[in-house]
Order: C-alpha cells, then structure tokens, then sequence
C-alpha cells in the first residue's frame, strides 16, 4: 500500500537545549548544533554557516545577555520542505538589544563585529522580546 505524498515528506525537526551563560556552555552550543544538523544530514553548507551563527550568538547571550543563575536556550528548527532553518538563541537580558555598530564605526572597536558576520552569512537575523524579561535573537538560513 503506498502513502500519500504528505506522509513521505520529511517532516519539520527541532532541537531544544539549555546551556549555562559561560564561555563552555557557549562552546557546546556551538558543537550540539553541529552534531544535530550532521545528524540530520543537513548538508555541510548549511551546517558550516549555521555553525558560524550558534558560535555568535552564543557568545553574545554569555557576554551580553547573562544574567546571574540563568542559563541561555538553544533552539534549531529545520524544515526541509520550506528548505530553511531557523536558529534561536534565547538568554536573559531583554532590556540589552542587539544592534550592528554603523559602518563608519572605529575600525579597531571590538564589539559589533559578530552581529555584522551572523547578517553577512544569515538570510534574515532579528531580535524579538521574551517574556517576562528576556529576548530571543533569530536567524534564518536558507538551506542550498
């Protein structure tokens, strides 16, 4: 008996995680992405810029978003047919909002400069609340 298209289609994944708001709950993030999208066969192209996105992201919500006992959550959402992925990293501090520095900026200033790599390899980045006080930071990825 054959299934319906809809049922052969692969359907949307998702992974969740909690990490601590330290440089090596950063750098987890950065390996447990890899590792899931490896697992669902993703494809390098992806799974190398993803990689690039989870490593910045991460690393701001410790030095930006960390607030004191409070972890930092990892979301990865692909779907294969929309042929996206979405990367949300959540942390803490909402009243802290991401933003690129203008372009005219001092060029030795070191802050800034992994928003402008996430919107240089990302389709589409942005920054939405999280009640009661905390922010989600979202990029897309188209997959090739």
């Amino acid at each position: 008996m054959n299934q319906p298209a809809s049922q052969l289609a692969t359907p949307t994944r998702t992974f969740t995680q909690l990490l601590s708001s330290t440089r090596r709950g950063a750098r987890l993030a950065r390996l447990l992405a890899v590792a899931q999208l490896r697992s669902w066969d993703a494809g390098e192209d992806l799974t190398e810029r993803a990689e690039t996105v989870v490593a910045e992201l991460a690393a701001n919500a410790v030095l930006h978003g960390r607030s004191p006992g409070r972890s930092f959550r990892l979301t990865l959402v692909l779907d294969p047919l929309a042929g996206r992925l979405r990367v949300e990293v959540t942390d803490a501090r909402g009243d802290l909002l991401p933003h690129i520095p203008p372009t005219d900026a001092d060029a030795l200033h070191t802050c800034g400069r992994g928003l402008s790599l996430v919107a240089a390899v990302a389709d589409h980045w942005d920054c939405v609340p999280y009640p009661p006080s905390g922010k989600t930071v979202r990029a897309l990825l188209s997959t090739p």
